[in-house]
Parts: C-alpha cells; sequence; structure tokens
C-alpha cells in the first residue's frame, strides 16, 4: 500500500498540500502556495526527490524535538515533517515519505461535491 497526497485549503485562502501514509497518518506537509496550481508542482517534485537521501535534512526544533524537511534539487524546501521525539522515529518517517512520496493517488479537498 502506498500512501496519499491531499490538496487542501488554509483558513487565509492559500493552498498546501499533505502526504499521508497508509494508515492516515500526515508525514509530510507543504509550504502555502498562491495558487492550486503550484500546490501540483510541489507533489510532482516530492515524487521526484523523495526518494533521494541527499534531498532531506535532519534538524533538530527550538524544543528540542526532531524533524526534517525535503528539499527539491535547488534546495528549496518542498515539505516539512511532524515533530518527533526521538532521532529513531524521525528516521522512520523519512522512510515512510521515501516509500509513500512516489504516491500518483491525490485528493483535491478544496473541491466542494
Amino acid at each position: 500500500m502506498v500512501g496519499t497526497f491531499e490538496i487542501k485549503k488554509a483558513k487565509n485562502g492559500q493552498f498546501y498540500f499533505t502526504l499521508k501514509a497508509h494508515n492516515g497518518e500526515v508525514i509530510l506537509t507543504s509550504e502555502m502556495y498562491k495558487q492550486k496550481a503550484s500546490t501540483k508542482i510541489g507533489i510532482a517534485s516530492v515524487q521526484k526527490n523523495s526518494g533521494d537521501a541527499k534531498r532531506y535534512s535532519l534538524l533538530v526544533a527550538k524544543s528540542g524535538k526532531f524533524y526534517f524537511t525535503l528539499k527539491a534539487a535547488n534546495y528549496q524546501v518542498i515539505g516539512n515533517s511532524e515533530v518527533y521525539e526521538t532521532t529513531t522515529a524521525r528516521d522512520k518517517g523519512i522512510e515512510s515519505v521515501k516509500k509513500n512520496g512516489c504516491t500518483t493517488t491525490i485528493k483535491d479537498l478544496t473541491i466542494k461535491k
């Protein structure tokens, strides 16, 4: 099983996407985009770059907890992880993004039914 990208609209009117693992847990959240079309470009960048270990930056939050970012070839941040209690949990998060980031399943949650 692979994950799912979800396109969402924030309260401020901007768009973003999340990558969810097959169990529904959010494993990556994008930056905000002014245009919905830009979220699709961001998703394509995750699909392209998520399998490359060199694209991940391992970071420590001010709280002392751990997180990572995924960057494109131009070093621009594509997405941020949740914060983790341990480096082991963070590393598992990276492995999950590597596994699920290639998914082509995209749900546009901004479309009203």
